[in-house]
């Protein structure tokens, strides 16, 4: 026998909800496999707290091990040659890389 119409029946469901954590690297060139310089963390689940300076290790020693441990990259830095007579200038870290992860929490 069937339950009538007007008995309402409740349902558990699981709700999942996606963040973003990003890895910000800078690389000695603009080839993925050279050797990380610098790096920053970000992470949208809120279940870690990253600040600078927070580790004198990088997370990686490449772009290409990011890669290959499930990171995605979505920018690479503008290659822009220095003007002339300004080759030698300091200034930001010019080889950045931006990666994210989707987690689910």
């Amino acid at each position: 026998m069937t339950a009538p119409a007007t008995e309402t029946t409740q349902q558990t469901t699981q709700q999942t909800t996606v963040r973003q954590q990003v890895l910000v690297l800078y690389l000695a060139s603009s080839a993925l496999d050279a050797r990380v310089v610098g790096w920053s963390t970000y992470d949208g689940t809120g279940q870690t707290h990253p600040t600078t300076g927070d580790s004198d290790v990088p997370p990686y020693a490449t772009g290409l091990d990011a890669l290959k441990d499930g990171w995605r990259l979505f920018q690479a830095a503008q290659l822009l040659p220095p003007y002339p007579g300004h080759e030698y200038d300091t200034s930001f870290l010019k080889h950045e890389f931006f990666f994210e992860k989707l987690v689910t929490v």
